[in-house]
């Protein structure tokens, strides 16, 4: 049977973003003051000798095909006056071919000359995630947290996802001693060709395949077999999944649905997927969509507060109201989630023990330690978005 569906202006609850020591936005970057404490002593040394060596031939192959010393492309590297600006310009080119990059936050930490890291929100046109996404800034609420007790500042900027290079921009000046990149999304290659030029970076996303930085997330496949599991637990069988699966992190999560689903001898129903972003507008024009076309679901597994929020407004709007009809699980654990009407079950990320883990694997990387991908624990968070169905 078809419904129509009437959306009306309706807006997500209100926000309450954990409190950071923001400065004011200038130009796309804040430059937020959380300094205070110590580093930790394991990352004040410098590069390793198998580091040096490889950076001393690669110096002395773009010393080769410029024409000049190796001191020479070692000053003009380092921004020297006494090398002139066509010659300074003909170095950084053939650095860049070779994809050779000065250990800048290596050298800043050893002179202690800089302590400040960035943070860094790709805007991605496709997701259109806006940087006051509630998970967005509890993300930098916990990494501030986490540079005030190390005594680091923060730089937090917001770049073009398609050109993630100019992230690079931040540590090759100087202004930055390592990034930390909030958002993997589609970007998988750039992000392996920040780290081939050894761009001390760490990103918050889940491992794949062939990948050469280091990532710190949430573990996504256990995350979305919590979900789903917990509503076949409480008996829904047609369970509709929104999220798009194109992004590393939501792929995850959808494989974690799938597997929960086999379990119960099911498979995800191509007809159930609402492929949206993470954008509330285009999930709610999704469920609406769906209950529109007829379509049998009893449950729906987002992937992210905002998108099951939004789920949960256009089920009402469609007369479908939550969890009397519909049973919604969300993911994250935002700080609203509790607040919202139902209050949300969802899956909890743990974004306090999050900062911690990016802050460590960065100061780690910076100092030359290789730093393999770090899964962390999710936990299931029952509310009332969901119970039993009845029959």
């Amino acid at each position: 049977m078809r419904r129509n569906c009437r959306l009306a202006n309706t807006t997500l609850p209100p926000t309450t973003p954990r409190s950071t020591d923001a400065a004011e936005v200038t130009g796309g970057t804040v430059a937020a003051g959380v300094t205070g404490g110590t580093v930790a002593a394991e990352v004040t040394g410098g590069t390793d000798i198998t580091e040096a060596q490889s950076q001393r031939l690669q110096m002395a192959d773009i010393a080769r095909l410029a024409g000049v010393s190796v001191a020479t492309v070692s000053r003009a590297l380092n921004g020297s006056p006494l090398i002139s600006k066509d010659t300074r310009e003909r170095v950084e080119e053939l650095a860049r071919s070779l994809n050779y990059a000065i250990n800048v936050g290596a050298k800043n930490l050893r002179l202690k000359q800089n302590k400040t890291i960035a943070v860094v929100i790709p805007y991605d046109k496709v997701s259109r995630q806006h940087i006051s996404d509630p998970f967005f800034l509890a993300m930098v609420g916990a990494l501030a947290d986490a540079l005030t007790e190390r005594g680091f500042d923060m730089l937090l900027s917001r770049v073009d996802a398609d050109s993630l290079d100019s992230a690079a921009r931040l540590y090759n000046s100087g202004l930055a001693i390592g990034i930390i990149l909030i958002g993997q999304w589609r970007h998988h290659d750039q992000l392996n060709q920040l780290a081939a030029r050894r761009v001390p970076i760490v990103v918050w996303g889940t491992q794949i395949p062939q990948q050469l930085y280091c990532t710190v997330g949430g573990d996504n496949v256990a995350g979305g077999a919590l979900a789903t599991q917990h509503l076949l637990d409480l008996g829904y069988r047609k369970i509709a999944f929104v999220g798009d699966p194109q992004l590393p992190e939501v792929a995850h999560r959808y494989r974690g649905h799938s597997e929960a689903l086999a379990t119960h001898g099911l498979t995800p129903d191509s007809a159930l997927l609402v492929a949206v972003p993470f954008d509330a507008d285009q999930a709610r024009a999704g469920i609406t969509r769906l209950v529109e076309t007829g379509a049998a679901f009893d449950a729906v597994f987002a992937c992210s507060d905002v998108l099951a929020s939004a789920a949960s407004q256009a089920l009402h709007l469609c007369g479908r109201p939550v969890p009397q009809s519909v049973a919604v699980v969300g993911y994250d654990d935002i700080e609203w989630a509790s607040h919202s009407n139902p209050p949300l079950t969802t899956v909890r990320q743990p974004i306090a023990i999050a900062g911690v883990e990016l802050v460590d694997a960065l100061l780690r990387t910076v100092a030359g330690v290789s730093v393999p991908p770090r899964s962390l624990a999710v936990e299931l968070v029952v509310r009332s978005s969901t119970r039993t169905k009845v029959a």
